[in-house]
């Protein structure tokens, strides 16, 4: 699609692109265009011309964000969905399973996911199987409520009851009883105090969970040790090094999956469709397909580039 259109390119870029962003793509186009004709012509090209447009392609989207066009995939929509065809006030879990390193690739996820639990006006508890997690949660939750939500009250709206050791076990507990293993919040006032957790014992009375991370314990133990057994819908967000292991479980014990900056773009923009007050908000996985999203097409470029180089090849050596 890109050769039957050179522009093509600058016609994705979104309505928020620069002057600097035409350029750079235009100068990327014609870069292109000249590689081309130099394959067809047979002409050598240096290793180090290569290593440059990677360089540039990279390099423009972070200097001049681009935004591409995101559609949410069907892994991706059923999670939105089924957020968005709960009643409002059903009992949603996020989980923290993360640390720092993997945070630019799920925080994104994370942050899109609970604006729009809350925008629904569901009922959510935030938990952390990691102890890293703890830190990015108190943050996250810092950092978007009470900016955006400041209208949502802690123990009535939202509750979180922090980060407590015991891996697996955790699991083992919680999904038959959750007061077990968590009898007060992160704030120390016991659960039986607050109004989130009313008529709520175990896991079992989750209407949904969705747990962000990519390595043990997370996606998969969820799976394994609460929606099994408990027999509620599990959602994951995880690395994308990770989301090939969980496709296995799709969909029968895995309700949707985001995987990696994709996942989380995808969702983003399924989001800023359905409530247009969130395209002021940062939308990190987006922004970051930028640069993926452009050195990609720039690498397909070369592969066709070397068919064609070596197809013309062929048709000189075939001549008398």
């Amino acid at each position: 699609m890109m050769f039957d259109s050179p522009m093509l390119l600058l016609l994705t870029a979104g309505s928020g692109a620069t002057v600097g962003t035409y350029i750079g793509l235009a100068i990327i186009v014609l870069g292109l265009l000249a590689l081309l004709y130099t394959s067809i012509k047979a002409i050598e090209v240096d290793r180090r011309i290569v290593f440059l447009f990677i360089f540039v392609a990279v390099s423009i989207p972070i200097l001049f964000p681009i935004t591409f066009e995101e559609k949410a995939t069907p892994v991706v929509k059923r999670i939105f969905d089924k957020i968005e065809s709960l009643p409002e006030g059903s009992r949603i879990l996020l989980s923290f399973d993360f640390d720092p390193a993997m945070a630019p690739e799920v925080q994104p996820m994370a942050d899109a996911v609970m604006r729009h639990a809350l925008a629904k006006n569901h009922r959510v508890i935030f938990m952390s199987l990691w102890a890293t997690g703890q830190g990015l949660l108190d943050r996250t939750m810092q950092r978007i409520l009470p900016n955006e939500f400041p209208d949502k009250v802690d123990g009535v709206d939202f509750a979180s009851v922090g980060y407590t050791a015991g891996n697996e076990g955790v699991l083992n507990v919680i999904v038959s009883d959750f007061k077990k293993m968590f009898p007060s919040d992160a704030n120390s006032i016991p659960l039986d105090s607050l109004p989130v957790f009313n008529r709520f014992s175990s896991c079992k009375d989750l209407d949904l969970v969705v747990t962000f991370g990519g390595g043990k314990p997370g996606a998969k133990e969820w799976v394994l040790f609460v929606g099994d057994k408990a027999n509620v819908p599990v959602a994951v967000g995880v690395a994308a090094v990770v989301a090939p292991q969980m496709y296995p479980y799709f969909p029968n014990q895995v309700l949707g999956i985001m995987g990696g900056i994709k996942g989380a773009a995808e969702y983003e923009s399924e989001l800023i469709k359905h409530y247009p007050q969130f395209a002021e908000q940062p939308t990190p996985g987006m922004v970051m397909m930028g640069p993926q999203t452009l050195a990609h097409i720039v690498i397909i470029a070369f592969i066709v580039f070397g068919n064609v180089a070596y197809f013309f090849g062929r048709r000189r050596e075939e001549k008398p």
